[in-house]
């Protein structure tokens, strides 16, 4: 009899609806003409449970919404069909905009910082991620975004201990203090950007600032870095790390790509993959194939392809 596949949960703390606007050039200080813009509700751990439920893995995306942007959140939600579960907040749902130069080949974006919860509205949604815990259905919580003002200080490091209290691994996607307190507690894997790991730990390469995060606790960095793809470091394979890149980069809409390597990762840890380069291997190609969709939250079918044009190595610490 087949196994049912475990349910990636996610927790986005601060969401947004998303506005993503095709432009054909930008002209700083100009007035320019644009079509309707994609809207949808976004966050990156909506992102995360949009890319999972795209292909075919069981997901339930939490998150906090209020306000008139907030009904519009949910209402695009439910229309989505991505199985969710919504805390309702005083605070207005915030907003994000990206503007997809078409002919530059660059995306600029522009993100509210959020408003404030009350100290009840956070522990509704804690009590959230405790009820979709409960049972065996859940293989994986992932904890995504940044925080709005006065948020707990200890909100993903208390999601890292719900995680293990349950007894499956945990997921962080943060900057700043976020990523160092989830990694003092133990998170089974981060995902920083390059520039969001050396701004968070003060180091100025990337192996050294993942090496702290892993000093601390952590027990996988999967690490963004561009054009030279992914790099994985795991805290049994102290003597280096590796890389995951494609030929050449690919030119698109970069908006949503690491949710999509979140994502790979989650599924993969939520079915039982704990192999580091197989991991590896699919957050990069979902990443990849993110960069190729008009919006955040949806990969390319092309993403199997992708994977088999990687380029996987491992490097040796000097």
């Amino acid at each position: 009899m087949k196994q049912a596949m475990k349910r990636v949960i996610t927790v986005t703390p601060n969401p947004a609806i998303d506005l993503s606007y095709h432009v054909a050039g930008i002209t700083p200080g100009a007035s320019h003409r644009v079509a309707a813009p994609l809207s949808r509700a976004g966050g990156k751990g909506l992102n995360v449970a949009r890319v999972a439920h795209q292909l075919g893995h069981p997901v339930l995306a939490l998150a906090p919404s209020g306000g008139a942007a907030g009904a519009e959140f949910a209402a695009e939600l439910r229309s989505s069909g991505v199985p969710h579960r919504l805390v309702s907040v005083a605070a207005e749902t915030r907003r994000s905009i990206a503007l997809v130069d078409t002919v530059g080949g660059e995306t600029s974006i522009f993100n509210e910082q959020g408003s404030p919860l009350q100290p009840s509205e956070w522990q509704a949604l804690a009590a959230a991620v405790v009820e979709a815990l409960d049972g065996q259905g859940a293989g994986v919580l992932v904890g995504s975004g940044s925080l709005p003002p006065g948020a707990p200080a200890d909100f993903y490091p208390a999601l890292v201990r719900l995680a293990h209290d349950a007894g499956i691994p945990a997921v962080v996607d943060t900057s700043g203090p976020g990523i160092i307190a989830a990694a003092r507690a133990g998170a089974d894997l981060l995902k920083p950007n390059n520039h969001e790991l050396l701004e968070a730990t003060g180091e100025n390469n990337l192996e050294a600032a993942a090496r702290q995060l892993i000093a601390l606790g952590a027990k996988t960095v999967l690490v963004s870095a561009g054009a030279e793809g992914m790099l994985a470091f795991h805290h049994l394979a102290p003597g280096g790390y590796w890389c995951a890149r494609l030929p050449e980069p690919l030119s698109g809409n970069p908006t949503g790509a690491g949710d999509a390597g979140v994502a790979a990762a989650a599924v993969a840890l939520a079915s039982g993959v704990s192999d580091i380069p197989t991991i590896l291997r699919r957050a990069t190609a979902w990443s990849a194939a993110a960069v190729l969709m008009p919006a955040a939250g949806e990969i390319s079918p092309l993403y199997a392809d992708l994977e088999n044009q990687l380029i996987l190595s491992w490097k040796e610490t000097l």
